[in-house]
């Protein structure tokens, strides 16, 4: 005797009577009961009149068929709808009438359903070709994040007398705010921060022109104006006039405990001074890049001391709102990093963005929020 017998009858197993989007959602009695309830119904006020043939009530029970039930389910309920009203139909004919009238019913009933299905088999391709549509969408989405992702810095970069985190969280699955940092040499780091106008891949695409381009001028030149200057130039030219860049490029010196920044449009980056406990706004100096090709920057200069810290953001930040449509602001980011200024680099971005989140709660950002903050950690004294 062999080990293994092959099964002598293999069980086959029924066709479900309901088509398959309608099996998703409920019970499989409860359209079979349905659409049988309404052929009783049918067939019983059939049987009580008896002036008129009311065969034709029968494509309502035959439409729900079509609607909820597999087409060979349906097209077998024809010929059972119309021997019910045979059955149960009280009106003495002649059996030629009969048959003619019987067989125009067939025809309407098939007709009527054929109608029926073909509209739900059009329907279903439409909602499977907007389904695929959907999803090839979603894969450029995740593709174009991807693509985002590679323009951001991979960790905080090392240079002594100075923590730096920062952190982008796009409102979609890809965003228009960018940060960067650039070493220049063992002492200087330049911090980059902006924000396209707009949402959405449209300003993903023109965020990855900007940090191409910034990382270009900055490895061919570290001037900041002209840096901000050939930039603005390049951003305008692909840009769409309605299109703009806002855009911060802070330089610290650790030798020389300085911040020198060009501030084109962006949000005021915040330098909170340890000693005194007091908030500077690093202001902006010029409009958005992208705007105006002639337009003029300043750079500025602030001096640090240790224990100070920089926080740049964008404005998804301090224009998240809460429920009452109320925007978390300037003053409660103020207080935020006043509070924190104690934490490290890692630990005040956190709380930056938790708060933020915090006071929004259910409503959620509906911006990008781009986070970086840089601690001074001095030794001895400056160059």
């Amino acid at each position: 005797m062999p080990a293994n017998l092959p099964p002598l009858r293999k069980s086959v197993p029924l066709l479900a009577p309901l088509r398959k989007d309608v099996a998703s959602i409920g019970p499989t009695w409860l359209p079979v009961a349905l659409v049988l309830g309404a052929i009783a119904a049918v067939a019983y006020v059939d049987h009580l009149v008896v002036s008129i043939s009311l065969v034709y009530l029968y494509i309502f029970p035959l439409g729900i068929s079509a609607i909820l039930l597999r087409k060979e389910v349906t097209y077998s309920l024809i010929p059972v709808c119309i021997l019910v009203h045979d059955y149960w139909s009280p009106r003495i004919i002649h059996p030629r009438m009969r048959i003619f009238d019987n067989f125009l019913a067939l025809l309407c009933f098939s007709f009527v359903v054929y109608v029926i299905q073909r509209y739900i088999e059009q329907r279903e391709l439409l909602a499977k070709t907007i389904q695929q549509q959907r999803d090839e969408l979603l894969q450029d989405v995740e593709l174009a994040a991807h693509v985002q992702r590679m323009f951001l810095p991979v960790g905080p970069p090392v240079i002594a007398g100075l923590q730096i985190a920062g952190m982008m969280q796009p409102s979609r699955g890809v965003g228009g705010d960018y940060y960067d940092y650039i070493l220049i040499n063992a002492n200087t780091i330049q911090i980059v921060i902006a924000d396209v106008s707009g949402k959405g891949v449209s300003a993903a695409l023109l965020m990855s022109a900007t940090a191409a381009g910034m990382r270009l001028e900055a490895n061919r030149d570290r001037n900041m104006l002209q840096q901000v200057d050939r930039l603005n130039t390049e951003i305008g030219a692909v840009s769409d006039p309605e299109q703009y860049v806002t855009l911060l490029v802070a330089e610290i010196d650790t030798h020389k405990r300085i911040i020198r920044y060009v501030n084109c449009g962006h949000n005021p980056a915040l330098l909170f001074h340890v000693k005194t406990r007091t908030l500077k706004r690093l202001e902006s100096s010029c409009p958005p890049i992208g705007l105006n090709p002639d337009e003029t920057c300043e750079l500025s200069t602030a001096d640090l001391t240790a224990g100070d810290v920089v926080v740049f953001y964008t404005d998804g930040v301090t224009e998240a709102q809460n429920q009452l449509s109320e925007e978390f602001g300037m003053e409660r980011l103020s207080a935020v990093v006043r509070n924190g200024s104690t934490l490290s680099a890692e630990e005040l971005t956190v709380n930056v963005f938790n708060s933020a989140a915090n006071f929004c709660g259910n409503v959620g950002f509906r911006d990008d929020v781009t986070i970086v903050v840089v601690k001074c950690q001095f030794e001895g004294s400056p160059a």
